[in-house]
């Protein structure tokens, strides 16, 4: 009886991470989907609970009482422009739980095991310790680069993919006289050795493949690692023989990689490429420079100017990109779109999909902001408007708008499908600096002929365009 129970809890638990994944697809569903997500949660954490297997209820209420703690407090204190970086770590964690999972599973074997049932129990084993010690390691490394801690250049070390084959070959190598030891009874002489050499080794790998990474490609890094924490998750499901675990990895690692394919595709690369290429660098570099010549006039434009634009005009884009998390300047914008909308001009909000640094950001700081869901579009559901509008706001982006990505076939970028504003009549960016983007290349658009240049901080900058409105 209690075994159906605990099997109907877990279905319904699966069930609503299912609705909660559906429903985080849309902006309007998001919060329903994260509720059923909680509710699931707690579901599938009663019911196991309530396991017969539980053995000590002191210590798992402990744990939960103060890792709900910590959790609570870092989701009160942590700002929406840090959000990228805590979803980081937070991936890490789930790494470093599948390692120890896989580790007791070693040390504490079921005695019952033999044979063939032994051979994939220990591959279970590897395979899970494997994947989380990557990911562990390798969400470590992405915290840092989102956080600024490490540097935003790729680490290009001579012969990496030679490095990386040699290690990857090694690890799915040690396996075999792993599964030799455990068939020979032996758990805690020479496979305990290799397990933890090839914990050691895939640690190493995770950190070489994300630091192999430039800031450009880090949207996807975090969408990958989100898959890898799901797959690690799922071969502690197997370990544990916990059904729910399985089906929950399973649904983390296979959207994480749907969605990780779906950003490759909007920046017109590979996966692959993304994983191997290096590409990028950090933050404020200035582009390289080919023939040391200017590349066009910069027309600078002050506060004023933009406002007075902005009301005259009949219809406004805004184009905001990490430049406006980092200045939290998401609020001052909704004001400003605000005032123009109760004066009647067409505003609207355009996303690119890897805009700033975690698959949805953008979204999640507009929504933050009360920015209305209806006029915050994809780009794929705006580009076309661009050449009917009187006004783009570029704010804080910067490859995302880069006509190169059409025009020059020799840019890093070419083929990336971007936000098309240089087709519309007056584009104003605001920018701190003409400092290069993610990407390393320079921007065409900032010389374009109807692009003005709004130069200084972004929350700075739009609080006198709203004072200047108001006025």
């Amino acid at each position: 009886m209690q075994t159906s129970m605990l099997t109907a809890a877990y279905l319904g638990s699966a069930m609503l991470f299912i609705r909660s994944l559906s429903g985080l697809s849309r902006q309007e569903t998001a919060r329903n989907g994260n509720l059923y997500g909680v509710i699931g949660m707690a579901l599938a954490f009663v019911a196991t609970a309530l396991h017969p297997n539980v053995e000590s209820y002191a210590l798992l209420i402990g744990a939960v009482v103060i890792g709900g703690a910590i959790g609570s407090v870092l989701a009160a204190r942590v700002a929406m422009t840090a959000m990228p970086e805590l979803v980081a770590i937070l991936h890490s964690f789930v790494g470093l739980a599948a390692v120890l999972v896989g580790i007791a599973g070693h040390l504490e074997p079921n005695p019952s095991l033999k044979g063939g049932a032994l051979v994939v129990h220990g591959l279970e084993t590897w395979a899970g310790i494997a994947i989380g010690a990557v990911t562990f390691t390798g969400s470590i490394i992405a915290w840092g680069k989102l956080r600024g801690s490490i540097s935003g250049r790729p680490l290009l070390l001579p012969g990496r993919h030679v490095l990386n084959a040699a290690v990857g070959l090694a690890i799915v190598g040690m396996a075999i006289p792993y599964v030799t030891g455990l068939l020979a009874g032996d758990h805690h002489g020479l496979p305990l050795y290799l397990m933890l050499g090839m914990t050691l080794l895939a640690s190493l790998l995770g950190v070489h493949l994300v630091m192999a990474i430039g800031g450009a490609d880090m949207p996807v890094v975090v969408s990958l690692l989100n898959s890898y924490s799901g797959w690690a998750a799922a071969a502690a499901g197997f370990l544990l023989s916990n059904d729910l675990l399985i089906v929950t990895g399973a649904l983390v690692g296979s959207s994480g990689a749907i969605l990780s394919i779906i950003m490759c595709e909007a920046m017109n690369r590979s996966i692959w490429n993304v994983v191997f290429g290096g590409f990028g660098t950090e933050s404020g570099q200035a582009p390289a420079k080919g023939s040391g010549e200017p590349a066009g006039e910069v027309r600078a434009m002050d506060a004023a100017a933009v406002a007075e634009a902005a009301k005259t005009a009949r219809s406004v884009i805004i184009v905001p990109g990490y430049g406006m998390a980092v200045g939290r300047a998401q609020h001052v914008v909704h004001e400003f779109s605000k005032l123009l909308r109760e004066k009647g001009v067409d505003v609207r909000y355009a996303i690119h999909p890897v805009a700033g640094r975690l698959p949805g950001h953008m979204n999640v700081l507009l929504a933050e902001a009360g920015v209305p869901y209806d006029i915050v579009l994809e780009m794929d559901e705006i580009n076309a408007d661009f050449p009917s509008t009187d006004l783009v706001l570029v704010i804080g982006a910067n490859d995302i708008v880069n006509p190169g990505a059409e025009t020059d076939t020799s840019s890093p970028i070419y083929g990336m499908p971007v936000l098309q504003v240089w087709k519309a009549k007056t584009v104003v960016v605001l920018k701190r600096g003409m400092a290069a983007g993610y990407a390393g290349v320079e921007n065409p658009l900032f010389f374009v002929e109807n692009t003005r240049m709004l130069f200084g901080d972004a929350k700075a900058s739009m609080d006198k365009v709203v004072a200047a409105i108001r006025g």
